[in-house]
């Protein structure tokens, strides 16, 4: 692997900061929050996928489409329903993929943050231990440097009333200086020990500052290249469902090809056909030619007992003559 970049750029000149630290720590939480959010969207878009599918295919099953077409169209969209069902069906094998990644999006998210929880607990304790001891450090040297300057003043007094005291004050004067001697040796060597106990927990610090920055950088590597493989792979499950829905609708086109207009009329006309003789035409007819060839028709079958007279005579003229009611001489028109 490639030298890494965190152990190299997230330290800090100040022995108890953990501003380098922090910052990968929350870079490492955000990363881990936008792990959470895609997860989510995948969830959304699942719901989403699943209502839609059951729509398409409650619209195959409870709106009508051209229930009422005959033969080779019928058959088309026969098809054609067959196939927005079958996509509604693939919408919901859809929301079923996306849930199961946005399960596998959430199972690497725990692992991670599994992992990452055992380092933060060594760094947390490791970073206690060395604040700690930074702060018995800083107290033993200001301890030590105090003792230093009461040892340097009572050197001075020393000094200062060599001539002008008696021998007893003259003693005293030693002692303090020999017991602030004592008292400083006491001070510097507690404050090495403290200096050298801050080194050895300062260096265990940096080898684990360094170990953690290579285990979050690797961690971090592998967010980003499971988060692109995941992203990359429902854009293609997206594609994928627009292949297969295309497919669909390509069975229906090809459905369509097989229609002929000219078969479903001619099995329209041969299934509903009722009859391929039209009626007669509507004719004129004479009210009183009528009746003359009724009354002929009757003329020529008596009743019995009833033949002394003759039929009715045929009026000469036509209906437009002013004879044209005229009987035997007998006219219903007067002059």
């Amino acid at each position: 692997m490639k030298e890494t970049l965190f152990k190299g750029n997230f330290w800090s000149t100040d022995l108890t900061s953990t501003v380098g630290y922090d910052s990968i720590i929350q870079h490492l939480n955000d990363g881990r929050k936008n792990c959470k959010e895609f997860e989510d969207f995948l969830k959304e878009r699942a719901t989403i996928e699943e209502k839609y599918g059951k729509e398409l295919i409650n619209l195959t099953k409870k709106k009508p489409c051209g229930q009422t077409e005959l033969n080779t169209l019928k058959r088309a969209l026969e098809v054609f329903k067959q196939q927005v069902d079958g996509v509604g069906q693939s919408h919901i094998q859809l929301a079923q993929t996306l849930r199961e990644e946005a399960r596998k999006m959430e199972d690497f998210r725990e692992k991670q943050k599994l992992h990452r929880k055992k380092i933060e607990l060594v760094m947390e304790a490791i970073h206690k231990n060395r604040n700690l001891q930074y702060k018995k450090t800083v107290e033993a040297k200001r301890l030590y440097e105090q003792r230093c300057r009461d040892k340097d003043e009572a050197e001075q007094a020393v000094h200062r009333n060599a001539n002008l005291v008696t021998q007893r004050q003259q003693e005293k004067l030693f002692v303090k200086l020999a017991q602030s001697k004592s008292v400083l040796e006491d001070s510097d060597r507690l404050y090495q020990l403290n200096v050298g106990t801050l080194e050895r927990i300062r260096e265990e610090w940096q080898n684990e500052h360094t170990k953690a920055c290579e285990f979050f950088e690797t961690q971090e590597s592998e967010r980003i290249n499971y988060f692109r493989n995941a992203l990359w792979l429902h854009l293609n499950q997206l594609s994928q469902e627009c292949v297969q829905s295309d497919e669909r609708y390509e069975e229906t086109r090809r459905s369509l090809e097989m229609c002929s207009i000219e078969k479903d009329i001619e099995f329209f006309v041969n299934f509903r056909k009722t009859g391929n003789v039209p009626p007669a035409p509507v004719v004129y007819e004479n009210y009183y030619s009528t009746q003359r060839n009724a009354t002929s028709a009757r003329n020529q079958a008596p009743a019995p007992g009833i033949g002394r007279r003759g039929p009715l005579p045929i009026p000469a003229s036509g209906p437009g003559d002013p004879d044209y009611a005229t009987i035997d001489g007998y006219s219903l028109i007067h002059h």
